[in-house]
């Protein structure tokens, strides 16, 4: 199966993580970007599983060699997404699968154009998300209040987006992401075409 990028956005609370896993054994081989980060590792967190753990001058190299597709600094330690990973799964042929939010989406849409098949998940509904968020207790009033914001906001930018996947079913929405999936493999991009051209025309 050929690689292919595929970026998934959506509020907290939209079940992008149980689709991936309904779906996991119909997508073929894939990798699921981890985030990079200089802060140390909290209990219970391994590297290559939850964080890429680097010492903040390894991050700062890889800022400076153009190896991160985005970055942030928050509370005093850099967050991104290393590239290097990327490109390996690329080159084995995986389907590398991106959780980002809407600001990271554009970026990468910036850095890799049209590379990139994109998904927007989310509840039927703002009155659904809410009562998942509630549902978790995971989170206090405050923080559920500001990923509603959020949501409000990111929701503007869905016609950005290739595909919408409603998570009113989890198995529905799981044979949607597979369908969503097997679309991006079959993507192709500029260059991809033009070489295609070139070939076609001189054989």
């Amino acid at each position: 199966m050929s690689s292919a990028i595929l970026i998934l956005s959506g509020p907290s609370g939209a079940g992008k993580s149980t689709i991936i896993h309904a779906a996991a054994e119909r997508i073929g081989e894939f990798y699921f970007s981890i985030s990079s980060t200089s802060r140390t590792p909290r209990k219970g967190e391994q590297n290559g599983r939850d964080y890429h753990f680097v010492s903040k001058e390894a991050f700062e190299r890889g800022i400076e060699a153009g190896e991160f597709l985005e970055y942030a600094v928050v509370h005093g330690n850099y967050y991104g997404t290393s590239l290097k990973p990327v490109y390996e799964a690329l080159k084995a042929g995986k389907l590398v699968i991106f959780d980002i939010d809407v600001q990271g989406f554009h970026l990468a849409k910036e850095r890799m154009g049209d590379m990139i098949t994109s998904a927007f998940i989310l509840p039927p509904s703002l009155t659904a998300l809410e009562q998942r968020l509630h549902g978790r207790s995971t989170d206090d009033p405050k923080v559920i209040a500001q990923r509603i914001q959020n949501a409000k906001r990111e929701i503007l930018e869905i016609g950005a987006y290739d595909f919408v996947i409603i998570n009113d079913d989890i198995a529905r929405a799981a044979e949607s992401f597979v369908a969503v999936a097997n679309a991006a493999r079959l993507k192709w991009g500029s260059k991809e075409r033009e070489k295609f051209v070139k070939q076609w025309l001189s054989s």
